[in-house]
């Protein structure tokens, strides 16, 4: 894939996701009743609510850097998984397989994003030697 077409994709959808995770993140900030009715339904309390609030408008900042913070970036993917797998998990359990539809496709956003992250940003390894 060539590499402007990579960037293109990246950016895409790291938007996407800011996107969604801001509007959640400020939702959540705000005691939006969508947001928090789902939420707490889920069983999740509101201290935590608040905390995911916080927490992804923090990831939004970091993600939208061009070229910086590429390991504390690693961190905010990560994070978006962990808040997708659970909120997965827990509508699944709670509400039913139709309820997961969102996180089906920020799980899918996130993968393809995540991706070209990696080919943008290659993993590099510095192995210390053992003397």
């Amino acid at each position: 894939m060539e590499l402007k077409t990579t960037k293109t994709i990246y950016w895409i959808g790291a938007i996407f996701i800011s996107l969604w995770f801001a509007a959640s993140g400020f939702f959540e900030l705000t005691t939006n009743p969508v947001v928090w009715d789902i939420t707490l339904k889920l069983g999740y309390p509101a201290y935590f609510i608040y905390a995911l609030g916080v927490l992804k408008l923090s990831g939004v900042i970091v993600l939208l850097i061009p070229n910086k913070f590429l390991r504390l970036k690693e961190w905010v993917f990560a994070g978006i998984a962990f808040d997708i797998l659970f909120a997965f998990t827990s509508k699944f359990v709670v509400v039913g397989p139709a309820g997961t539809i969102d996180a089906i496709i920020a799980g899918t956003a996130l993968t393809i994003t995540y991706l070209m992250f990696r080919k943008l940003y290659p993993l590099t390894y510095h192995h210390a030697t053992a003397n």
